[in-house]
């Protein structure tokens, strides 16, 4: 970094440090009030030890269909609105079933940007701004809520993104209907059924997360080298050829999920049926398959606190001490040259592809650590032979990659939260396209986050990222930055 982009940086960062100061000693107190907190007349704290973190609270709240895990009626400020009486529940099916509207317009809304210091870029690479003092990033509009005991909603749609005036989007959409296997007699909440787009039922959420930045892994895709009507069938054939699978587990996805949590228990599994084409348009005919099983091991000495479900409070995160463990996989047809789009005289091409993998999470008191590792598999294939004299495809180097994260978060006040994170990426793909200097390219992620309120917050993130090629050089760099961010819902 230069000396004048750092100062500058460092200035605006002693400012708004000198604002969060001022903010704690002289502001009155108040508690974040989103559509939920509205309801329960609760602070965001309840179920966040660090938003949009979910504590073991927030998270039996979400399990149970945005509904507190007991007694809910006792806790609800903001009584729901009545379709039907009670006796049309008994009447049924001779009757319509009651159902219920949330008591006011569940609507939220959350906003982030940030200020943003680039290393210095080589000149053959072009010219980037060096400093940004402050970016628009997204500005976000949040439905959420229940339609009585079994089924809830939830709708998020970015008004803008990537900047002012910049097109926004849906990002999850779907209904959910909680408890359907009650009348196949399982036990409670051993089948569950959401339709929609929504995000994979990943091990940790991207799109509620709590970094500035994305998981690496979660953004990869495995993509074709080149235009795949230049492959040639020569021996040893191209490294990648028709391979170009627009799939990333960053994106939500389009399509219908079972799963459940029997008994509330700590073993949760999920199975979806998706599109696989991102949040776009079904790309073909054939679907995809995502399932995830995970169990949750409580490490708490005290049999009776295993069984309470803990919120937190003003003194920080209360979630038991617990081991996590799971696994994921993926599996799917990638369809390509349909109707000769890339080879005139051939058929479609159909390349089975999958993505497994693994993860953890650890509490303990202040402290969590997490992490997940995935491999990617593409099969890839080529003409048997010249384009114009080719019959047909054969298998050739399949496209793989490999990686995952680690992350560490420690509360060192309820208010102050220090972060690591490592992204690693290995992709001899991406290598021979000249995305990085080798086939591994990594980023490290050390970050301070502070709540000025329950549903304000600053963050800070360094990035140090993996050396990148200069275009027409043989020399390299990195591509690190600084990033302040601002945080708030409302």
């Amino acid at each position: 970094m230069d000396r004048q982009g750092t100062r500058v940086l460092t200035i605006v960062s002693l400012i708004l440090l000198a604002t969060l100061v001022y903010a704690f000693a002289s502001a009155p107190r108040a508690e974040a009030i989103p559509a939920f907190s509205r309801k329960y007349q609760t602070s965001c704290t309840t179920c966040h030890n660090n938003f949009p973190e979910l504590n073991d609270f927030g998270l039996a709240f979400k399990k149970h269909g945005f509904k507190f895990p007991k007694d809910d009626e006792s806790f609800v400020k903001d009584p729901p609105v009545l379709l039907g009486a009670k006796a049309q529940k008994e009447a049924f099916p001779g009757a319509l079933y009651p159902g219920e509207l949330p008591g006011n317009l569940p609507i939220a809304f959350r906003y982030s940007g940030f200020a943003q210091y680039n290393s210095k870029v080589p000149l053959a690479v072009g010219f980037t701004p060096r400093t940004d003092l402050f970016a628009p990033n997204t500005f976000t509009i949040i439905g959420a809520g229940s339609f009585g005991p079994n089924l809830s909603f939830w709708i998020d749609n970015d008004i803008s993104t990537g900047g002012s005036g910049a097109a926004g989007g849906l990002g999850d959409g779907y209904i959910r209907a909680n408890d359907i296997g009650h009348w196949l007699h399982l036990p409670k909440d051993a089948l569950n059924v959401r339709f929609g787009q929504f995000e994979l039922d990943l091990p940790f959420s991207q799109a509620r997360t709590i970094n500035l930045s994305d998981y690496d892994i979660y953004d990869q895709a495995s993509v074709a080298l080149a235009n795949p009507a230049l492959c040639q069938f020569a021996t040893p054939p191209a490294p990648a050829c028709t391979t170009n699978n627009p799939l990333v587990f960053g994106v939500p996805q389009r399509g219908i999920e079972f799963g459940g949590y029997p008994n509330d228990g700590n073993f949760t599994w999920s199975v979806a049926i998706v599109n696989g084409n991102n949040d776009g348009p079904a790309a073909r005919n054939s679907k995809d398959i995502y399932a995830r099983v995970s169990q949750t091991f409580n490490l708490e000495r005290d049999a009776s606190v295993r069984k309470e479900v803990l919120a937190s409070g003003p003194t920080g995160p209360r979630d038991h001490t617990s081991l996590r463990i799971g696994a994921f996989g993926y599996y799917g047809r990638n369809a390509l040259n349909i109707g000769g789009s890339l080879f005139p005289a051939l058929p479609t091409i159909r390349e089975p592809f999958y993505r497994a993998g693994g993860d953890f999470r650890f509490k303990y008191r202040k402290f969590e650590l997490w992490g997940l590792g995935m491999f990617g598999h593409d099969t890839n294939v080529v003409p048997n032979g010249p384009s114009d004299t080719a019959t047909g495809f054969v298998s050739t180097t399949p496209v793989t990659f490999a990686g995952g994260f680690a992350e560490a978060e420690y509360w060192v006040y309820p208010w102050l939260i220090g972060l690591v994170r490592y992204d690693v990426v290995n992709s001899p793909t991406d290598f021979a396209a000249g995305i990085s200097r080798r086939d591994t390219r990594n980023r490290f992620s050390p970050g301070v986050q502070v709540l000025v309120r329950a549903n304000i917050k600053l963050a800070f993130e360094y990035q140090r990222r993996f050396e990148q090629p200069i275009p027409g050089s043989a020399q390299f760099f990195r591509a690190n930055g600084f990033v302040v961010g601002t945080d708030f819902l409302f």
